[in-house]
């Protein structure tokens, strides 16, 4: 079987597999930023706790993945094939990337805006919503940006337990030893890791529009 006849006989599975494959790198990306915020802002808050959660997040992030997505059937109660084992690693891993990352990001406000903005009569929480996050957006959003590469990746490692995304593609191609079902899951996984490192930067953009933008010299 030709290159072309093999994509034209498995194009349905293969949007299948990369509309799993999305989905498998967005949700826990998602996830993992609503719990990184509350813990970075707790983190930035104090000193004392901020070496324990970055030194405790570092520690979680250098688990193996596939060591984790063995693991954790057996703690939440699934089947080593459900896709929520999955959804729940990579939310443990950006979790683990993302914390640093938001700290670092508060941390960097100038405390000329905070005291401005306590001057002006802001709660703590509305400095939070209005100044400091907005600030940190840059940071954030950069951190975001690895996180959604990473996250691309290492769902690919999910195909060595069976669950469908574009690294079935890769067990595939090996099992048969044909090689263009690696390079079309090669490929698309680039396309997906460029498309959401595009949409990140662009949403970065739009939530900072006071920040100079580069201009063509």
């Amino acid at each position: 079987m030709t290159p072309r006849e093999w994509l034209g006989h498995n194009a349905g599975e293969i949007g299948d597999l990369t509309g799993w494959h999305v989905w498998l790198s967005v949700l826990p990306l998602l996830t993992g930023l609503v719990i990184a915020l509350p813990l970075g802002w707790l983190a930035h808050r104090s000193r004392r706790v901020y070496p324990l959660l970055v030194a405790l997040a570092g520690l979680v992030y250098t688990v193996p993945s596939l060591a984790l997505f063995i693991l954790l059937p057996k703690v939440l109660g699934t089947r080593i094939l459900d896709p929520v084992n999955v959804v729940v690693a990579l939310s443990v891993y950006t979790t683990a990337l993302l914390v640093r990352v938001v700290a670092d990001g508060l941390s960097a406000v100038p405390a000329e805006a905070v005291q401005s903005a306590h001057a002006m009569g802001y709660r703590p929480h509305q400095r939070l919503l209005r100044i400091e996050l907005p600030i940190a957006v840059p940071v954030i959003a950069a951190g975001l940006r690895v996180a959604a590469v990473s996250n691309v990746s290492l769902v690919s490692m999910a195909a060595l337990l069976g669950v469908p995304q574009l690294g079935s593609l890769f067990t595939e191609g090996f099992q048969l030893r044909f090689y263009t079902p690696i390079v079309t899951g090669v490929v698309l996984s680039l396309v997906i890791a460029l498309l959401l490192d595009g949409l990140i930067l662009f949403a970065g953009h739009a939530l900072t529009p006071w920040k100079p933008r580069r201009t063509a010299s």
